[in-house]
Parts: C-alpha cells; sequence; structure tokens
C-alpha cells in the first residue's frame, strides 16, 4: 500500500524498536514543551507555576479528548493497511481529521468562554486566578492546531511512519525552547510569554503537518482532510477512539478534583507540587506511551492479517523492554525526588513537597508501565473497553481514598498515597484480564 510500511513480515524486535523510538521520542517532546514551560515559570516563583499548573490539568484534559482522534487514526488506519484496503485507509484517514477539527474548535470555544469559572473551582488566590485565566484563554484558542496534528501523528504511526511526526515535533519543541526565555524574560511577559510561545510553536507543527502531508508524502495515494461525515466510518472511529478518550478525559477531571484538595490541604504549594510532579511523572507515562502506541500499530497489522504467533511475541518482548524502564523511573523517584523537582521549581518549600510527591509516587511506576502496555495490547486487539472500565473505576476510587485518608489526618500526602495505591491496582487488573481471555482470542 503506498506511503505504508507493512509490519506482518520481518525481524518483530527491531520493527518494535524503529517503530516505538520515535513515537517516544515525539512523546517525550510533546512532554517536553510543558516541563520548558514549567522550567523558565519556575523562575518566576511557585505562585507563577500554581497559575500554569491549574491550567495544565485543562490542557492535559484537552489532550485526552484528542486521543479520540489519535487512536481512532491508529487502529482504523491501521487495520485497513493489514486488511490492504487503500479505500478504506483514506476515508478513516479523512474523517478523524474532520472530527478533530469539529471538536477543537467546540471545546476550545468552552474553555474560552468559561475560564473563570472553570479555574475558580481550585481556589485560588485572586491574582494567581488572574493569570491562569489569561493564559487558559491564550492556549485555548490553539486547541485547533493540537487536535488536528494528534490526529496527523496518529495516521503516520498506522501508515508505519512514526519517524515523520518526531521530526515534525521535534522543531515545534526547538522552537518552543527558544521563545519560552525570549518571552517570559527578554519581553517580560511572564505567564503570558509562556502560553504565547507554546501557541506559535503548536501552530508552527500544524504548518509542517499540512506541508509534509500535502508536498511531500503521498498516503494512500492521497487524501482530502476535511470530507462529508458518513455514518459508517464515523461509528468505527468513535467505537475505538471513544473510551480511550473517555477514559483519560475522566482521569483529569479526577485529578481537577485532587488538585483542589491539595490546594486545600497544602495551599498554591501542594497545588504546584500536585501539577508539576505529574508533569515530571510524565517522563515514566511518555515512555511507556510510545512502546504502547509501537505495541497497538504492529498488533492492529498483524492482527488483522491473523498473525497471531508475532503478536504475542510483541507483548512478550515489550513487556520486558518497559519493565526495566520503569524499574529505573522507581529508583531515580524514591531516592533522588527531591533533586529532581528543583530543577524544575528551586524553592526550598516547593522541593520539599514536590520531592514527597515523586518518592511516594515512585512505588508505582512498574505498575503504570505495566497497565499502559497492556492498554496498546487491548487496543491493537479493537477492544478499547477494557482499559477503560479498568482505568475509570480504579481513577475514580482515588477520590474517595484521599477523602479517607486526609481523614486519617495525613494532610496532602493523602493524595500521594492514594494516587499510587491506585496505579498499582490498574497495572495488575488489566494484566490479569488479559491473561484470562488471551487464549481465546490469540
Amino acid at each position: 500500500m503506498q506511503g505504508t510500511k507493512n509490519l506482518t513480515q520481518g525481524p518483530i524486535n527491531r520493527q518494535l524498536f524503529n517503530l516505538a523510538m520515535p513515537i517516544m521520542a515525539t512523546s517525550f517532546i510533546q512532554m517536553a514543551y510543558s516541563l520548558t514551560d514549567m522550567a523558565w515559570v519556575g523562575r518566576l516563583g511557585s505562585e507563577a507555576v500554581a497559575a500554569v499548573g491549574a491550567v495544565g490539568i485543562l490542557t492535559w484534559m484537552s489532550g485526552s479528548i484528542a486521543l479520540l482522534n489519535k487512536v481512532g487514526a491508529e487502529v482504523s488506519v491501521g487495520q485497513s493497511i493489514g486488511a490492504r484496503s487503500e479505500e478504506d485507509a483514506r476515508s478513516f484517514a479523512s474523517h478523524n481529521i474532520t472530527i478533530a477539527l469539529i471538536i477543537a474548535v467546540c471545546w476550545g470555544a468552552v474553555l474560552f468562554l468559561f475560564a473563570h469559572p472553570i479555574l475558580r473551582i481550585f481556589e485560588l488566590k485572586a491574582d494567581i486566578t488572574a493569570h491562569a485565566v489569561t493564559y487558559l484563554r491564550i492556549v485555548s484558542t490553539g486547541l485547533p492546531f493540537v487536535f488536528l496534528s494528534a490526529a496527523f501523528t496518529g495516521i503516520y504511526n498506522a501508515a508505519g511512519r512514526s519517524k515523520t511526526p518526531f521530526y515534525i515535533s521535534g522543531t515545534g519543541l526547538v522552537m518552543n525552547i527558544i521563545l519560552d526565555p525570549l518571552f517570559i524574560f527578554g519581553f517580560g511577559w511572564g505567564t503570558v510569554g509562556a502560553a504565547l510561545a507554546t501557541w506559535l510553536s503548536e501552530a508552527t507543527v500544524f504548518g509542517i503537518f499540512v506541508y509534509q502531508l500535502r508536498r511531500r508524502d503521498d498516503l494512500f495515494g492521497g487524501f482530502p482532510f476535511l470530507t462529508r461525515l458518513k455514518k459508517r466510518y464515523t461509528r468505527r472511529i468513535f467505537k475505538l477512539g471513544l473510551p480511550v478518550a473517555t477514559l483519560n478525559t475522566l482521569f483529569a477531571f479526577v485529578n481537577m478534583f485532587l488538585s483542589r484538595t491539595a490546594s486545600e490541604q497544602g495551599g498554591h504549594i501542594g497545588l504546584m507540587a500536585f501539577t508539576t510532579g505529574g508533569q515530571i511523572e510524565a517522563i515514566t507515562w511518555n515512555t511507556s506511551q510510545g512502546f504502547s502506541t509501537a505495541l497497538s500499530t504492529f498488533i492492529a497489522q498483524n492482527y488483522a492479517a491473523g498473525r497471531t504467533s508475532r503478536v504475542k511475541q510483541a507483548w512478550r518482548t515489550t513487556m520486558w523492554m518497559t519493565g526495566v524502564f520503569g524499574t529505573i523511573c522507581t529508583l531515580a523517584f524514591i531516592f533522588y525526588g527531591s533533586e529532581i523537582f528543583s530543577v524544575f521549581v528551586p524553592e526550598a518549600e516547593a522541593y520539599r513537597v514536590g520531592g514527597d510527591y515523586l518518592r511516594i509516587d515512585g512505588y508505582s511506576q512498574v505498575f503504570m508501565m505495566l497497565e499502559i502496555t497492556m492498554q496498546g495490547v487491548f487496543y491493537g486487539l479493537g477492544r478499547t473497553v477494557p482499559p477503560a472500565v479498568v482505568s475509570i473505576g480504579c481513577n475514580y476510587m482515588r477520590i474517595p481514598a484521599a477523602l479517607f485518608l486526609v481523614h486519617m489526618g495525613m494532610g496532602v500526602d493523602a493524595i500521594w498515597w492514594a494516587v499510587c495505591g491506585t496505579t498499582i491496582a490498574k497495572g495488575i487488573i488489566l494484566t490479569t484480564w488479559f491473561l484470562i481471555i488471551k487464549r481465546k482470542i490469540l
């Protein structure tokens, strides 16, 4: 099939590694947007970090919604390629892009118009909330760039060409790294400068994707970006992508509640520790997500082609690789949490509380990687409901668990332990679920 890679033949380990590395690097680049902002904003003080962190929960929610079309493209287009149906691949690609644009415009409008009442949820001081409102309104206008770039990335990943999104996203990161200090300190724009730097970088990434697809690449013989939606393709995309987007969006809602609880228990320092700690923890999350996405694409093609032995071998290989990295992250967070946190926010009180977050959450890193790897297996098989059930159930258990531990007098540490315990549970439950059904489907 034109412009795609066939993953149903050849050395499994090499194919997985070659597919995973660019995806993982792209995930790191997307994470680095936020970490770059945090690192520079951290020099303005913990209150500025709290303002950006509050918005970070909402941008995370936006990214979760964008997964509907990223995962929808990866699986629907990937399975079409595996089934050797170029017409379906083109149609699924066009439908994913069209749906992504519609959702982005609607969601961006909600965040822009209701920025102030939404951010009042975190109960921050008035001046911190005012900075957060301005920041949110700027980044919300850039959401169409984010959603469409996610859909483009999913299409390239499904085609086995994960290096292209890596190079494009890398260009945006370099631009963000250059603009952040210039806008924040050079022009004296503070948090507004951080928002503008991110907006311009996201717009640049979107523009390069459009150029690449229209002028350089010829995936599936070419396809329109926008199309009249047809029920067959739209229903399939929502069936594949909606459970993933739902579980991640509901996860973000849980984190909004926990962020408010962290603010109640520890003030803006508590909120800052939770949001910034989550950004740092994304090092583990994005690594496992890279392997998970590669595994999903690999399994989608091979499962559709009936190559079940390659599916099982790919699963074992990926489990081994993510397990090793998860162990390394666990040890780093437990023993060097405060030192790692201080790189981003150098205030003593901030990195003390943040270090406690990383130390406690460090115990769950291996299980987090286990859960996300298993998500890739289920997604590639076209079974996106089991990961959603496990994730939504355990994530919502964080709320009563955190409230109970707060009632027991554990303060802000109660939230950290609730997050750690439920993450461990997710990894164990989802892996057990797959082992139970493996013989029936493979």
